[in-house]
């Protein structure tokens, strides 16, 4: 079986959540001898390939034009929606002129408005940019779902708001988790080295940007004894709620703009509490990664988080400083709960992931 897996332009360029999905999928899908290419063309030469594997229904630029080739090649379709919504987000914390607007327009105009936007802004002008301007945000989405053989949400609450935003019936989906990549996480071989300043802080792995409220977890750490230490570099379209970051920021406040993956391990395991306080996530990768690697986590219950965690972690209210405050400091006080490792392990593993996958990719192919 040959795979070719396709989603936005700027999957490197501009790394996500997404990236390390499509990425470890290919990684783990290729040891059950499957071969998988990645492309984020618009329109290629599809006749070497069974079936196509999109990524990302939220960023339709590029996914649209990808399904339309694949149809028209007579290409199954697999698509991982990773389908989120920010509109609690734009209305309540958004701030400025844009969550002005977000209270006026409906979530689709919202998300019409942001491909305007980052068009000019980014240089994302292209082809696909294009024709979801001409066509619409909603109908464009709505083209793309309907030509789909097999979803693979990441969770069941995710595949709900699929099949509710777009009245779909019997959709045919395999609910294919997120994960951890075991070899590299792996707690009783990682060695913390050169990391004291890192020991039993609180940490923040990921993109700096207004959605997962960091400025809100400064805030409420700041009268804390605790040191609280981000790892991420700031999106590109929030450079100015990074700058407010690090203006708030105390003394006990350490930020890293970048890590390579795999030496994250050490900096999870020397931290006591892992903090993702996000309005909107589906899973939220560095959760996921810091459990393993024995964290205390605080995270919210916005988005598909509590298919994932139940009660194995700390929730809080992204918009309260007074909520995250309280979580942070039971989580600290709080012993590890090896139970959450376990749990992670048992059932969020890229091996899972990839059997999943498979399973999917032979149900539409037979």
């Amino acid at each position: 079986m040959k795979v070719l897996m396709q989603s936005r332009k700027n999957l490197f360029s501009s790394p996500g959540g997404d990236t390390i999905q499509m990425l470890k999928t290919k990684e783990y899908i290729e040891k059950l001898r499957i071969k998988v290419d990645i492309s984020n063309e618009l329109e290629v030469d599809l006749k070497e390939y069974d079936l196509v594997h999109l990524f990302n229904l939220i960023r339709p630029q590029e996914v649209y034009l990808q399904t339309k080739n694949a149809k028209n090649q007579g290409k199954k379709i697999v698509l991982s929606p990773i389908y989120v919504s920010y509109v609690e987000y734009e209305r309540k914390a958004r701030g400025g002129i844009v969550q002005l607007i977000s209270n006026i327009l409906s979530k689709y105009s919202i998300e019409y408005l942001k491909i305007f936007i980052r068009g000019i802004k980014n240089k994302e002008f292209h082809k696909g940019t294009k024709k979801v301007l001409v066509k619409g945000y909603y109908k464009a989405l709505r083209e793309i779902v309907k030509n789909v053989d097999i979803f693979l949400p990441n969770s069941e609450s995710e595949m709900r708001r699929v099949k509710n935003d777009f009245n779909l019936k019997n959709p045919r989906y395999i609910v294919v988790p997120n994960a951890v990549d075991q070899k590299i996480f792996d707690y009783h071989n990682v060695k913390v080295e050169g990391l004291k300043q890192f020991e039993k802080c609180v940490l923040c792995v990921g993109r700096i940007e207004g959605r997962k409220s960091q400025l809100n977890l400064v805030r409420a750490v700041k009268d804390l004894p605790y040191k609280l230490v981000f790892i991420g570099k700031p999106a590109p379209n929030h450079i100015k709620y990074y700058k407010k970051i690090k203006k708030e920021a105390g003394d006990n406040v350490i930020f890293k703009d970048y890590i390579p993956h795999h030496k994250l391990p050490q900096y999870y395991k020397a931290a006591k509490v892992h903090a993702l306080i996000s309005w909107m996530e589906t899973t939220g990768l560095s959760s996921l990664e810091a459990g393993i690697m024995g964290c205390n986590l605080v995270i919210t219950d916005k988005g598909d988080t509590k298919d994932y965690f139940s009660d194995y972690v700390y929730y809080c209210e992204p918009d309260s400083i007074e909520s995250i405050r309280e979580a942070i400091v039971k989580a600290y006080e709080s012993s590890i709960n090896p139970k959450l490792r376990k749990h992670i392990l048992r059932n969020y593993t890229w091996e899972n992931t990839a059997e999943k996958t498979l399973e999917a990719y032979k149900k539409i192919l037979t």
